[in-house]
């Protein structure tokens, strides 16, 4: 049993949700760390955290590019070539934030996450 308690609720999230459902449960995680880091945009230590949230976003849509590419991935080809597409935007606007760091960049990456999380869920609309 693992000493910390949340990681035996990870663990136990992990085995029991969909896989959609955790794709949607990782994206909307990586949307409240960009959402926070916006939100604390004049804070101390906001380099770190800039640096930590936009990796952890990257790292999520560098498994879906890989996800995607596999020829055996069951969505539609239209699709995929979409959220491909959609996922080297995401990798373009994370190193310009990087490279020239700015609150209001970060909008269309939460609201990217929040979308695409919200379509796997079902929820889109």
């Amino acid at each position: 049993m693992p000493a910390n308690p949340l990681d035996a609720y990870r663990s136990v999230e992990k085995a029991t949700l969909s896989q959609r459902d955790l794709e949607a449960t990782v994206l909307t995680r990586a949307a409240l760390q960009l959402q926070l880091l916006k939100d604390n945009w004049t804070r101390e230590g906001h380099d770190a955290q800039l640096e930590d949230a936009l990796g952890y976003n990257q790292r999520v849509w560098t498994f879906f590019q890989a996800e995607l590419s596999v020829e055996e991935n069951p969505l539609p080809e239209e699709i995929r070539r979409n959220l491909l597409a959609l996922s080297f935007f995401v990798d373009r606007r994370s190193f310009d934030v990087l490279a020239y760091p700015a609150p209001e960049k970060l909008d269309i990456l939460i609201s990217i996450n929040n979308n695409v999380a919200a379509g796997l869920r079902g929820d889109a609309g």
